[in-house]
């Protein structure tokens, strides 16, 4: 709301006339307000009881409670008081919060086709192109066939027996057939290497998704500027498209020469006939930007548990030892790598990825642990509060893959921290995390004794409302040999 005032107060316009027009303005949304909450407070007619809410203030509701930016931790401290089920106001809308993998689980699950659709921030309408993303579209025909597309060429087993490079090397191999080192992009006049690439595809995108605009809270006054936020994401937009135009442009030279290579673009082209040009380019970046950034968020943290644990770091060096002897971890032996599966599930329990699923939208009535939840409502599903639940986790704050060993010696289920998710909107891209994360964390393992610096201990801070470490690890390396 200062942004709001600061405006005001810097526009010439600004005088007594607008003042008092303001202030009709203020008092008339209170009175609407005071309608729609008395309305909402009727919703137990159903015979179900009402969501508790988080008290909050006037119009703004409980928006200057979340301003320390890491919402997910926030949302997990009232779901000890509120319970898992809670609503909170945020400006012009109701959210309610799920922070139980019981409750999270139903949503995903049982309730899904009350809450299929998504509710994107202003940034993330830009970024996605309005939903031309698999992970931001409402579930509907195009996201049924760009997951299958997805999941035929890219994620299905066939696939993945074939990747051995590195992780961004991998992304642009798998998407466009090429390990690009660097391009002349025309629109930029510019010619960008491989960090460069990284940066726009990658580190740019994953800023401006989380960029907050105070619109999103109060879209009644979507008609005052936000000139530095729209120009921010437009720069961001117009960088990353015109690089991957770049790309895909080169790319389509290789095609018409006819040298068949199997990867993403070629098979979007051949076999996705419906799809606009738009469309192929933002799922082509999709693809780029998932595989090179979540899961190397998991392993950098799982190398920062390891190094600081020696004792456990020497338990996973054991194993790689007694099931791959003197050769590199393979994929044919994660099967066997007991320990490691339970590092792997464990780093992503206390550091998932994705603390907070993108927001959904209430389409209909429904009902969520046993509360009644009125369409209209927005739902957000703390991944974070899932996996810090204390009533289904013994000392969750503390990092311990032991929990995730079991006598059965079954492999784990994938689900079991919610970091995937659920349902039919569970992530598409769970094999090829797994398979990454597993690779890495193995080799880094058998090639190096890991130990943190002096000081890096305590460096547990993230980036805003991510898991991506504020400051990245710093570690002492001894070869294993």
């Amino acid at each position: 709301m200062a942004r709001i005032f600061e405006y005001w107060q810097t526009t010439p316009f600004v005088n007594s006339v607008a003042a008092v027009g303001l202030s009709f303005f203020f008092f008339f949304f209170l009175i609407f307000l005071k309608r729609l909450v008395l309305c909402s407070r009727n919703m137990g007619s159903t015979g179900l009881p009402t969501v508790p809410e988080v008290p909050g203030l006037p119009i703004i509701g409980n928006l200057l409670q979340l301003k320390e930016k890491k919402p997910h931790k926030t949302f997990t401290k009232w779901a000890e008081i509120y319970g898992p089920v809670y609503s909170i106001r945020t400006g012009a809308s109701t959210l309610v919060v799920l922070s139980s993998a019981d409750v999270a689980k139903e949503a995903m699950v049982t309730r899904f086709s009350s809450i299929s659709t998504r509710k994107l921030s202003n940034a993330l309408k830009i970024l996605t192109f309005d939903k031309c993303a698999v992970a931001t579209s409402d579930y509907n025909d195009f996201h049924k066939m760009a997951k299958r597309c997805l999941m035929t060429n890219i994620l299905g087993s066939m696939a993945q027996g074939s990747i051995r490079v590195s992780t961004f090397g991998l992304a642009m191999k798998q998407a466009l057939g090429a390990d690009v080192q660097s391009i002349y992009v025309e629109e930029l006049g510019a010619t960008l290497s491989r960090k460069e690439m990284h940066q726009v595809l990658v580190i740019d995108m994953m800023q401006g998704l989380i960029d907050v605009d105070w619109r999103d809270f109060f879209p009644y006054l979507k008609w005052i500027p936000n000139k530095t936020f729209e120009m921010n994401i437009q720069q961001k937009h117009f960088r990353r498209m015109a690089l991957m135009n770049a790309l895909i442009k080169e790319q389509m030279k290789r095609i018409d020469l006819g040298e068949e290579v199997n990867c993403y673009l070629d098979y979007l082209l051949a076999e996705a006939k419906t799809l606009t040009k738009e469309q192929i380019t933002m799922l082509v970046w999709e693809t780029i930007a998932e595989t090179s950034d979540t899961t190397l968020v998991t392993t950098e943290w799982a190398m920062y548990q390891l190094a600081k644990d020696p004792t456990r770091q020497d338990q996973l060096y054991h194993e790689l030892i007694k099931v791959c002897g003197s050769n590199k971890i393979k994929e044919d032996n994660f099967s066997q790598l007991r320990y490691l599966d339970a590092v792997f599930h464990e780093t992503l329990r206390k550091h998932s990825p994705a603390p907070l699923v993108t927001l959904r939208y209430v389409h209909e009535d429904t009902q969520i642990g046993g509360y009644h939840i009125p369409a209209g409502s927005e739902i957000a599903i703390n991944i974070y509060g899932c996996n810090m639940d204390k009533n289904h986790w013994d000392n969750p704050e503390e990092w311990n893959p032991e929990r995730f060993i079991s006598d059965k010696n079954e492999p784990l289920d994938v689900h079991t921290t919610m970091a995937f998710g659920a349902g039919k909107r569970a992530c598409a891209g769970t094999l090829q995390a797994m398979s990454i994360a597993f690779a890495a964390i193995g080799r880094l393992v058998q090639e190096f004794e890991w130990s943190l610096k002096d000081g890096e201990e305590e460096k547990v801070d993230t980036v805003r409302l991510t898991s991506q470490k504020l400051h990245p690890l710093s570690a002492i390396l001894k070869p294993r040999n």
